[in-house]
């Protein structure tokens, strides 16, 4: 048990924050599989069922000729989707129209230029979603180790 508790206070210190453009993301030094392993404990730690992986990267990379580029964008992304029953009635009860935040998303990324694993979400607007960024946030911090 130490040792997880020292790779997990590890992962805490090298991890770093950034919010821009209604981006909230956080770096890591980790590897690419293991934010992805954490990410999927910690949404069903939550209770929650991953409803879907998108994944991204490989779309782009295997597109990449089909429409013209030579850009490698992502060595490695993937989008999870999941949602929280009790708290998606709670905001729609509210407003209904909060069903366009439904099912939620953490992306996991790597750049091939950074060596970095990011994970990261859309910001949600103020009011009722907050409760919604509160606990999307608590499961991107939880996969890395910030939590």
């Amino acid at each position: 048990m130490k040792p997880l508790f020292v790779a997990a206070a590890l992962a805490a210190a090298t991890a770093t924050t950034a919010f821009a453009d209604g981006l909230v993301s956080y770096s890591t030094e980790d590897s690419f599989e293991d934010v992805i392993f954490g990410l999927e404990n910690a949404i069903l730690d939550q209770g929650l069922i991953i409803d879907a992986t998108s994944h991204v990267g490989e779309m782009l990379e295997r597109t990449r000729a089909d429409v013209g580029s030579d850009v490698t964008i992502f060595t490695q992304a993937d989008v999870y989707s999941f949602c929280s029953a009790k708290l998606s009635r709670k905001v729609m009860e509210a407003d209904p129209m909060n069903i366009r935040f439904c099912p939620y998303d953490i992306f996991v990324a790597q750049q091939p230029d950074t060596g970095k694993t990011i994970i990261g979400y859309r910001e949600f607007p103020d009011g009722p979603m907050k409760e919604v960024q509160a606990l999307v946030d608590t499961i991107a911090r939880a996969a890395i180790g910030m939590d």
